[in-house]
């Protein structure tokens, strides 16, 4: 099984780019979503751990978000108990998918959190950052402090593309990001 990582910034377009791979993917942020809609272990872990910020279950994305908002600790819990939760769900993934050609790991702190293998094939999604920013600012429940804590946790998008084997651009339309795939497929198949 090639295993292939997407890296990039936040709002680079990693999902979507994942996606276009045509091969199953493990996206850690949808995993994460339904941890928090479904997993009763994961809320009483973090009610007991803030105990000032969570209180309904399902856990709602405003307690997380005001946890983050008030300390970078908060921050540091949340990730070290649903990390853990993560890691078991792409384990179930990966082994679910062990016949499979391809996957594709659509984490957004697979360095940072050491889930990748050396092995493991890394592409950057290169977009422009003014074109990302526009993008979030449009998104429903964008928050600039929250976008600024995620961005402090992760790595500079400089060390994340000199850790890849392939870089795409993604000027976020389909044609461009379908072409270059088709070229890191032919390169690595």
């Amino acid at each position: 099984m090639i295993r292939i990582g997407i890296l990039g910034d936040i709002g680079s377009g990693k999902s979507f780019v994942a996606k276009s791979f045509g091969y199953p993917v493990f996206n850690a942020d949808r995993e994460v979503s339904k941890i928090y809609k479904t997993n009763k272990f994961v809320f009483l872990k973090l009610k007991e751990a803030l105990p000032r910020y969570i209180f309904s279950y399902p856990i709602s994305k405003s307690e997380i978000s005001n946890a983050i908002l008030a300390s970078n600790k908060n921050l540091e819990k949340i990730i070290k108990i649903v990390h853990a939760e993560v890691k078991k769900k792409m384990n179930f993934f990966l082994n679910k998918n062990k016949n499979k050609k391809i996957i594709i790991l659509d984490i957004p702190l697979i360095l940072e959190n050491k889930l990748n293998n050396k092995n493991d094939i890394l592409i950057f999604v290169d977009s422009n950052k003014i074109k990302i920013l526009e993008k979030l600012k449009k998104r429903k429940n964008f928050n600039l402090e929250l976008f600024k804590k995620f961005k402090k946790i992760q790595l500079s998008s400089n060390r994340k593309k000199s850790k890849a084997k392939f870089i795409i651009k993604n000027d976020f339309t389909k044609k461009t990001v379908k072409r270059s795939i088709k070229k890191i497929l032919n390169d690595i198949l």
